[in-house]
């Protein structure tokens, strides 16, 4: 368990490490950056870099926490890759049941399996569900989502990568959006993310903007925390409204 930069959670969980490229939106993935350095630092879970690994041993450690906390489940893989058993993800939403006072933000870009998982299962009422929709191609992950049943349901739309179009809201409740960071990062224009922001005002959704990442505003390239995370004179930090 650790504390974490990630603007819109407390701390992440990562039951499992490593993952597999599927989309554009993997392209310069900064889990596997992550991975490989720690795997070079000899970092305990790390030996098989950014391998699909299951960490079993890290299971119970939301149980030793007894701060509510706002978790962000596997920041380092996805918890629903092709070789995570379901078994496995038995156990972990097991312990996402025994730990009510904390929060669960779980995202995925493998929609199938999200779907497939959740026919003969119900989400637990302290997880929020959420999919990566990076390109307009990969909204199919919307029509997936909005019918699973979760507490809340979101969308991270990072890093954009062009305009997504129109966007159907219906059973979301959350949006976040940001431009990729990285020194290969592909450039966010500010009328996709602008686009965005109007519709989920429009369909009374929350929304976040998470940053610019290492192309501002302007289309300059500078540090992502030069580029800050000001979207049309404000920043914007809107979270779900739990009913």
């Amino acid at each position: 368990m650790k504390q974490t930069k990630i603007e819109w959670t407390e701390a992440t969980w990562n039951p499992s490490t490593g993952c597999d490229k599927i989309t554009a939106g993997c392209k310069h993935c900064y889990a596997e950056t992550m991975a490989k350095r720690l795997q070079a630092m000899g970092t305990p879970g790390y030996e098989n870099g950014f391998e699909f690994t299951l960490m079993p041993e890290r299971l119970d450690n939301p149980l030793k926490i007894k701060k509510p906390t706002k978790f962000f489940v596997n920041s380092m893989s996805d918890l629903f890759h092709e070789e995570m058993p379901f078994s496995f993800l038995d156990s972990v939403f097991d312990v996402i049941t025994r730990t009510p006072q904390h929060t669960y933000q779980i995202l995925t870009k493998r929609e199938d399996i999200l779907e497939d998982y959740f026919r003969t299962r119900t989400a637990p009422n302290n997880v929020w569900l959420g999919v990566t929709v990076e390109m307009s191609k990969t909204k199919r992950r919307i029509d997936v989502l909005r019918y699973i049943e979760a507490k809340i349901r979101f969308l991270s739309i990072e890093p954009l990568l062009e305009d997504v179009g129109e966007l159907d809201l219906t059973n979301i409740h959350w949006v976040i959006v940001g431009g990729e960071s990285g020194h290969k990062a592909r450039p966010m224009k500010p009328e996709w993310a602008l686009s965005i922001q109007n519709q989920c005002d429009e369909q009374e959704v929350a929304f976040f903007f998470k940053q610019w990442g290492t192309w501002g505003a302007d289309g300059v390239k500078r540090s992502k925390k030069a580029n800050g995370r000001i979207l049309l004179g404000q920043e914007w930090n809107q979270e779900p409204v739990i009913v």
